[in-house]
């Protein structure tokens, strides 16, 4: 695909060098600054003056005429080179080469020259360090020879004369590296040590070889097949080859491009690519050089300079035609000839556009990394989505733009399929953009941006948007979600942005019916939730009506779940009195009160078990069978008589003499301390003899050892009752001491049980009582033993300490305060220091380390 890279311009037109004289052909050209040379086939040198001119864009040459010298000479000048830090012209011409002034195109006074030259070439990379002289290399007359010279303002000097292999066709010089075209091969000779290295063969009796040095130690060469070689002073090559014509003339480097001259063409390849990208019609033209980066060719009878258009200029022609990768390798190699500043800004525009073209082929994973690369203002994109952006956003698209498109519809053309794909990339997009450093600046926008295509396309992260931070525009997305009748989303946003009264009321007509959204199954219990955490009380107060109405078990939580931490506190008072038309809700609230939060507040206490009480008489009064709800009431029950120590005991005694709540009675009579009456009850009315037993121990908990046993020889001697001769209490007796051997006096059960009972029935229960005061007695002599052993380990130390006499004078001082002591009492240290005894108490010492002495 073709690329106008440079722009063929005429310099010297056939007029203006040869007048009349129809036989005068260019043989050579020098261009050196504005200073254009020529050396013709009649030994002439022509110096003309190249002004360039900028007109509507394009660049003209004007030339002006300044000298034109013959040389004297009856052959053609074959070669000019401009050394202009010595002001001269080396002029090639029969076989030497002379030394003119570059001005006046007069030969230099000493006549110094080079003779015996087939054709030379400066060392653009010299090793000599001299400003004021310059090396030439020259293919010597001389079979296989190359001569290296030094040539001053005005004296020649030869320092190096090289035999090659074969006879040298062509030469190029990179300090002390020459690059030689022989007979049949190309070959990198080192002329200080005399080191050659073979490169590629390449027959120059078929072909004419081009050497031509483009960069520091590297050249490139014609080589065979038609391609154009790259090659470094180290024999390899760095770059891969271009494909030229068969018979190339000529070849030169304008970066980054290959330019090469044949019979008919120019032709430009790229040396990022190797790629042609341009073909000049150009017929008879035998010279193509460049020249400190301006590319010249001449044919016979005129000069004409390739123009590189500006690169700028050639990306925006790649990406016009949608060649992005040539477009952004171009750009790529323009860093060179671009400040960093420009190139930086640049390249960003180069990649934002490249990703615009990918974007509107639907590759987006090429478009989605050029946009981050480019750091492209993500408003660019957005603005394509029709609606998408904010009604308040100032975004101005770039001028100039970044990409031909007026919105996705002229994208797409109404292709539906299409349009999906561009709203989920768009979509994937800003979702990993908005927490990074792009989205800086315009959070508002891409959020919002975000929430509209999320409702549109009822995408599942609409919510998880709206329930993190963000920053989407209230105005433009509430609407948008009305729109899409997203009311459930529409209510988390009234949320966000603190307006939780309008929240509720939306999500309260989506229960109610009043508007269809379907998002949440479970709106009701969310409502509760959300009820439950909100700080608002005056809220909380207009909705719990709604709320209970609705479920008296759920909606009840608003009250009873509310964080520990919650610094907004209901009255219970006044909760309780919302809570009195909603027996389930006010028994769920109590409960919390009790048992949850452990308020030990009476009224509380005595509400719950009438509560429970009236629960207990009402199923009981309904149902015969067995019924899980009166269990569990009544076992509630149970559990908070037993537990609780806060409810009016009378009252409720009251409230249950006449029923046939029989264990309800003995609960409450064991907690006015009627232990008789309540065993009573459980073994001769209820006859339940394991009630009597965990009457007798939850009673006891937290009491002594005394009162337990109490309570359970209160409980045998109510089964060994002698008025009563039922066996069924004879049995639970037995059974009572067997299996709870250690709550009870031994020999005073042995002075209760009948005489007629055998040992054998009672074996348990004495095997346990023996045990047990064998392990007592064995417990206490350990005790007894261990403190006669620490009782003489104290007389011991006693002993020690008054081994030695302790003498206090009125000359010994306190350790402590340093004063006499006044009285005879004192402490005495272990290491025999004594300090008064007030000085002691005050100062914290090792316990052991003090013996307390009268004397």
């Amino acid at each position: 695909m073709s690329l106008k890279a440079f722009k063929l311009v005429p310099a010297v037109e056939r007029e203006m060098l040869m007048g009349d004289k129809a036989r005068i052909n260019v043989e050579c050209i020098e261009c050196c600054g504005k200073n254009l040379y020529i050396g013709t086939n009649d030994c002439f040198v022509f110096h003309f003056l190249l002004e360039e001119k900028i007109s509507a864009g394009k660049i003209t040459f004007a030339p002006t005429k300044q000298l034109h010298k013959y040389l004297g000479f009856k052959k053609a000048v074959i070669e000019l080179k401009a050394a202009s830090a010595l002001n001269r012209l080396l002029v090639l011409c029969d076989n030497t080469i002379t030394l003119i002034n570059m001005m006046n195109l007069e030969p230099i006074p000493t006549g110094a020259r080079i003779k015996g030259a087939v054709t030379f070439t400066l060392n653009e990379n010299p090793m000599s360090g001299d400003p004021f002289c310059v090396e030439v290399c020259i293919i010597s007359v001389k079979r296989r020879t190359i001569q290296m010279f030094m040539v001053y303002e005005d004296r020649v000097q030869i320092v190096k004369e090289v035999s090659t292999p074969e006879q040298p066709c062509a030469v190029a010089v990179d300090g002390h590296y020459l690059c030689l075209a022989l007979t049949t091969q190309y070959i990198i000779l080192n002329y200080n040590t005399g080191i050659s290295q073979d490169l590629f063969p390449y027959c120059s009796d078929e072909k004419r070889p081009i050497v031509k040095r483009i960069g520091r130690q590297e050249f490139l060469l014609a080589g065979p097949g038609g391609l154009g070689m790259f090659a470094t002073v180290d024999g390899i090559s760095q770059r891969a080859p271009v494909h030229w014509s068969e018979n190339v003339i000529g070849a030169a480097l304008c970066f980054p491009y290959v330019v090469a001259l044949d019979d008919e063409f120019i032709t430009v390849h790229s040396m990022l690519d190797q790629q042609l990208k341009q073909t000049l019609p150009f017929k008879e033209g035998h010279i193509l050089q460049d020249f400190e980066g301006k590319v010249i060719v001449a044919t016979n009878k005129g000069v004409y300079i390739l123009v590189p258009l500006p690169l700028e200029r050639q990306i925006q022609d790649l990406l016009t035609s949608h060649r992005v990768e040539e477009a952004l390798v171009l750009a790529k190699a323009a860093r060179r000839n671009i400040p960093k500043e420009k190139f930086q800004i640049m390249y960003k525009r180069i990649l934002q556009q490249a990703g615009f073209i990918h974007f509107a082929q639907l590759q987006f994973l090429e478009a989605k990394e050029l946009f981050r690369s480019g750091q492209l203002d993500v408003r660019e994109l957005i603005s394509l989505y029709p609606f998408l952006l904010p009604t308040s956003s100032s975004f101005i698209r770039s001028h100039p733009p970044l990409h031909e498109y007026a919105d996705l519809n002229q994208l797409t053309q109404g292709d539906q399929e299409k349009m999906t794909k561009f709203k989920r990339f768009l979509m994937s997009y800003l979702n990993e953009v908005r927490s990074t450093e792009v989205a800086n600046g315009y959070k508002e926008d891409i959020d919002t941006a975000l929430l509209k295509l999320y409702a549109e396309a009822n995408h599942e992260s609409l919510l998880d948007l709206l329930v993190s931070e963000n920053f989407c525009l209230l105005t433009d997305s509430a609407a948008w979600l009305e729109k899409h009748k997203k009311y459930f989303a529409l209510g988390l946003l009234y949320h966000y942005n603190g307006q939780d009264a309008a929240a509720l009321q939306l999500w309260v007509k989506i229960v109610n019916g009043d508007v269809q959204d379907f998002t949440r199954s479970d709106l009701y219990e969310y409502i509760v939730d959300f009820l439950t955490f909100c700080s608002d009380q005056k809220l909380v107060w207009k909705y719990a009506e709604w709320v209970l109405q609705k479920s008296e078990e759920v909606g009840v939580q608003i009250f009873t779940k509310r964080p520990l931490e919650d610094k907004v506190s209901f009255n219970p008072d006044n909760v309780m009195n919302c809570l009195n038309k909603y027996p389930k809700s006010l028994v769920k609230y109590l409960e919390y009160l009790v048992l949850d939060r452990k308020i030990e507040k009476e009224k509380y206490h005595t509400h719950l078990a009438v509560l429970y009480l009236e629960a207990v008489l009402q199923l009981k009064s309904v149902t015969t069978d067995n019924c899980a709800e009166f269990t569990e009431t009544q076992t509630k029950l149970h559990s908070l008589l037993q537990k609780s120590d806060f409810y009016r005991i009378h009252f409720i005694l009251d409230k249950i003499k006449e029923t046939d709540l029989h264990m309800e009675r003995a609960i409450l009579y064991g907690k006015l301390e009627e232990h008789d009456k309540a065993l009573h009850i459980l073994v001769h009315e209820l006859k339940d003899f394991s009630a009597a037993e965990d009457y007798c121990m939850w009673s006891s908990e937290s009491k002594d050892l005394p009162y337990r046993r109490r309570l359970f020889h209160m409980l045998l001697l109510v089964y060994l009752n002698p008025d009563s001769s039922d066996c069924e209490l004879v049995m639970a007796a037995v059974d009572l001491l067997n299996n709870h051997a250690a709550e009870f006096d031994a020999a005073r059960v042995l002075q209760l049980v009948p005489d007629s009972w055998s040992v054998q029935l009672l074996s348990p229960f004495l095997t346990g009582a023996m045990r047990e005061s064998i392990h007592t007695k064995r417990m206490t002599q350990i005790t007894l033993g261990l403190a006669k052993a620490e009782n003489l380990i104290y007389k011991h130390d006693k002993v020690k300490l008054k081994g030695s006499p302790i003498i206090l004078s009125d000359k010994k001082l306190c350790q402590v305060c340093q004063s006499p002591f006044c009285e005879p009492a004192f402490v005495r240290y272990p290491n025999g220091g004594m300090v008064h005894t007030h000085c002691a108490a005050k100062r914290l010492m090792n316990p052991n380390m003090t013996h307390h002495s009268q004397t």
